[in-house]
């Protein structure tokens, strides 16, 4: 969730740091969908990876790790912001997903 006067971009660098403890720096906004809760919305952003190893806070997500792009799991569903972040990798890496 984004705090009171924090940017988005902001809120990007802290959620991560603070769920998987890894750091990142040149945040790039993509796109937005709404979020099966009421009121809220989910936001996709892009952003570099600079620093740290992956510590799942475990009360807020299940697993969390790095993939090549070329060798990923079973990915989410086309239309949801998460495909469409990785098909744009993919793309840029010329995969076909």
């Amino acid at each position: 969730f984004v705090e009171v006067g924090e940017s988005l971009e902001h809120a990007v660098v802290r959620e991560v740091a603070e769920e998987v403890g890894i750091c990142l720096t040149d945040i790039r906004y993509v796109s937005s969908q709404p979020w099966p809760f009421p009121s809220n919305l989910m936001l996709g952003f892009r952003a570099s990876y600079t620093s740290g190893q992956i510590v799942i806070q475990e009360d807020e997500l299940s697993h969390a790790d790095f993939f090549d792009i070329s060798n990923l799991p079973k990915i989410p569903f086309k239309g949801s912001i998460a495909y469409d972040l990785i098909a744009q990798i993919a793309h840029e890496q010329g995969i076909i997903l």
